[in-house]
This record gives structure tokens, C-alpha cells and sequence, in this order.
């Protein structure tokens, strides 16, 4: 019975497969998937944002997590920070090519996922009333 994609075999360097428990890959696997760095990439994708307006994009996140995950995502390169001179600075967050091409990537699970929350609720819910 064939259930999807299996993994058959693994990368040759182990810097590159992050089943590999010393894969630098998997900080950056980390800094992407968390609640906070999926929604900053998939909110930019739709174009650059300056750090107020991200913050209240983004429902429930602090001003604190917003600026550690941004600067953690620029190290990663994935986003550029620009400034503009002005008092106060003007700061505009914005994806580099790199994070452009994930963010399409990360917009269709969050796609998918709204597609079906309906249904993984009821899941959830027959779960439940039979345990």
C-alpha cells in the first residue's frame, strides 16, 4: 500500500539532511516552522511591511518576539531590513529572494490549512468524545 512520499534514502552530506541530528538546517527548520517565523514570512509575501503594521498583522504577537524573530530571519537570510532617515526611523521589513521563494512555499500550507480547519475541528472533536 503506497501512503505518500516515503524517504528512501538520505543526502551523501550530512550538513544538508535534517533528519541528521547535527544538520545546521534544522536551527533554520526551526526559526521557519515556529508559530511566529511561518506568519512574519507569509505575511510579507504579499509585499513589504513596516514593523507596525507586521505587528498587527499578526494577531497576539508581542513587540519583543516580532523584533527577535525578525532579526533571527534576517540572519537567515531571508528577510532585508531597510531604514529610511527620517525622525523616528522609518524601518520597512521585506522579503529577500531567498524567503520570497519560501513564503510561496509556507502560503500553501497555510492555504491548506484554512482550507481544512473545519474539518480537522471535527476530527478532533470525534477524538475526543471517544476517549
Amino acid at each position: 500500500m503506497n501512503v505518500g512520499p516515503q524517504v528512501t534514502s538520505r543526502p551523501s552530506d550530512p550538513r544538508s539532511d535534517v533528519y541528521n541530528s547535527d544538520c545546521p538546517g534544522r536551527a533554520v527548520l526551526d526559526h521557519v516552522t515556529n508559530r511566529w517565523g511561518m506568519l512574519i514570512l507569509t505575511a510579507l509575501g504579499h509585499g513589504p511591511l513596516r514593523f507596525y503594521l507586521l505587528r498587527d498583522r499578526i494577531g497576539g504577537i508581542s513587540e519583543k518576539m516580532l523584533s527577535q524573530n525578525l532579526r533571527t530571519l534576517a540572519r537567515d537570510g531571508l528577510i532585508n531590513r531597510e531604514v529610511q532617515p527620517a525622525t523616528p526611523p522609518s524601518v520597512t521589513y521585506a522579503l529577500t529572494p531567498l524567503g520570497h521563494e519560501l513564503a510561496g512555499h509556507l502560503q500553501g500550507l497555510v492555504g491548506w490549512i484554512a482550507a481544512h480547519t473545519g474539518d480537522i475541528l471535527t476530527a478532533q472533536q470525534r477524538h475526543d468524545e471517544h476517549t
